[in-house]
């Protein structure tokens, strides 16, 4: 089977680096994560690899590998572990080696692995409360609500573990720009009842509007590159979305 074509095209690159309404220093994990979720994990080094261009200092490299790892990490909770896997896996042949953080690294870098061992899983979970507030505000304990009423007691748990261990961890990524990484995961899949609550979540996360709705420009930007389209009324499936995509 031959290769895909080729999605991230200089041109497209070039709209993202400069794009104007975006937060500073997130194209390009948004662009991962949103390739991912698009399985497109073979592209995710192409945008590593722009994104580094002209960087001679080491550590801001690292600063920017890590930004895309986590935020693919991040994107776990809403995408599902094998396109996580499949990107970061893609991700690792464009690293350099010294870039990459070994598994002895995690005892003195701020990982999760590391605080799995060293936090009380009772103050990760207070953590992860915390955040699920603040991202539904006034609603939280409704939405929460309904997952444990769903007829199974362990959706409400997996939220709160997802929430408590992945998603509050803000070691790398801000408030702001998780909820952001979650929204380059969200749209690509056409699922508007959770984007709906996550557009909200970033503004009470710290986002502004207009970062909000870059985020979801860009987005769709690259979705629509990648082929997906608004379906037809009435089509029984597609590569696309069946109505328009939620907004603020």
């Amino acid at each position: 089977m031959p290769p895909p074509a080729a999605l991230l095209t200089p041109a497209l690159m070039h709209s993202l680096r400069t794009h104007a309404s975006l937060p500073k220093h997130t194209w390009y994990f948004i662009a991962g994560v949103t390739l991912s979720m698009l399985n497109r994990p073979d592209e995710v080094g192409n945008a590593f690899r722009c994104a580094v261009d002209g960087l001679e200092d080491h550590d801001e490299q690292l600063r920017v590998v890590r930004r895309m790892r986590e935020a693919l990490v991040k994107s776990a909770a809403v995408g599902g572990l094998p396109k996580t896997i499949n990107a970061l896996l893609s991700l690792k042949t464009a690293t350099p080696p010294s870039l990459l953080d070994p598994p002895a690294a995690a005892a003195t870098f701020p990982s999760r692995t590391a605080e799995f061992s060293t936090t009380p899983p009772s103050h990760l979970s207070l953590r992860g409360q915390q955040f699920w507030d603040t991202t539904y505000g006034k609603i939280s304990h409704r939405v929460m609500s309904q997952l444990d009423n769903v007829g199974t007691p362990d959706l409400g748990f997996t939220a709160r573990l997802m929430y408590g261990y992945l998603l509050s961890n803000t070691n790398i990524l801000t408030p702001a720009e998780s909820s952001l990484c979650l929204l380059a995961g969200l749209i690509p899949q056409d699922v508007n009842p959770q984007l709906k609550g996550h557009l909200k979540g970033a503004l009470n996360n710290g986002a502004t509007a207009g970062e909000v709705r870059a985020v979801r420009d860009v987005v769709i930007q690259i979705c629509e590159a990648a082929g997906m389209r608004k379906l037809g009324a009435g089509a029984p499936g597609g590569w696309g979305w069946r109505g328009d995509v939620a907004n603020l």
